[in-house]
């Protein structure tokens, strides 16, 4: 049996990746590929329930420490009980964002300590990675003007300029970290453009 892939998408808010995510599975159903497609935080019922909590406006004001260890929480269900089985069953994983979320988010967004971002990453996922990464970028204003377009805003793009523009440093440092898993995508270009680059970077995954 062939192993598995696992794909994750990233990026800032409003830059596609929802979109995206669809492509690149029809993309690889297509190639007769068999293929999951699955999201963070959540991908599990107990995750999707802490997801809600990490995405809902609220009176109460979540601690930093407390909204990071929340993603970990989600992430080790959505590992054990979704991403390993199906990568142990040869099977393609398209995740719409990942660990790299957790070091943009809450170490540039919320500067928490990335020596904890990391100590966690690996208590949790010891040593699964992700085989590609693709960072969907550009600049701030333009991903937050779509995101208004959509309607109500959940906890995170609530947050100010200030938030994303850390969130999109620590993005790119992750990728210049990893430049051989993490491949950026501008994602300013026409979605033909995007989708076509997209396509050359999964013929590397062959």
């Amino acid at each position: 049996m062939k192993s598995g892939k696992f794909i994750t998408l990233e990026g800032g808010e409003g830059l596609g990746k929802t979109t995206n995510l669809k492509f690149i599975e029809t993309l690889l159903i297509e190639q007769d590929i068999s293929v999951i497609v699955t999201r963070e935080p959540g991908g599990t019922r107990l995750a999707e329930k802490l997801r809600q909590l990490l995405l809902e406006n609220s009176d109460e004001v979540i601690a930093e420490s407390t909204e990071l260890l929340l993603m970990f929480a989600a992430r080790a269900q959505h590992i054990k009980y979704v991403i390993k089985p199906a990568l142990k069953q040869g099977k393609w994983v398209l995740c719409d964002r990942f660990t790299d979320s957790t070091y943009a988010y809450q170490g540039g967004g919320r500067q928490l300590k990335l020596e904890t971002i990391s100590w966690l990453e690996n208590f949790v996922q010891q040593q699964l990675r992700p085989d590609l990464t693709l960072l969907f970028d550009a600049p701030v204003e333009i991903g937050m003007a779509r995101v208004k377009k959509r309607g109500a805003l959940d906890r995170f793009e609530t947050e100010k300029l200030i938030f994303f523009n850390g969130v999109r440093e620590a993005f790119l440092q992750q990728a210049a970290n990893y430049p051989q898993r993490i491949k950026i995508i501008n994602a300013a270009l026409p979605l033909s453009e995007v989708q076509q680059t997209i396509k050359q970077l999964l013929g590397l995954l062959k």
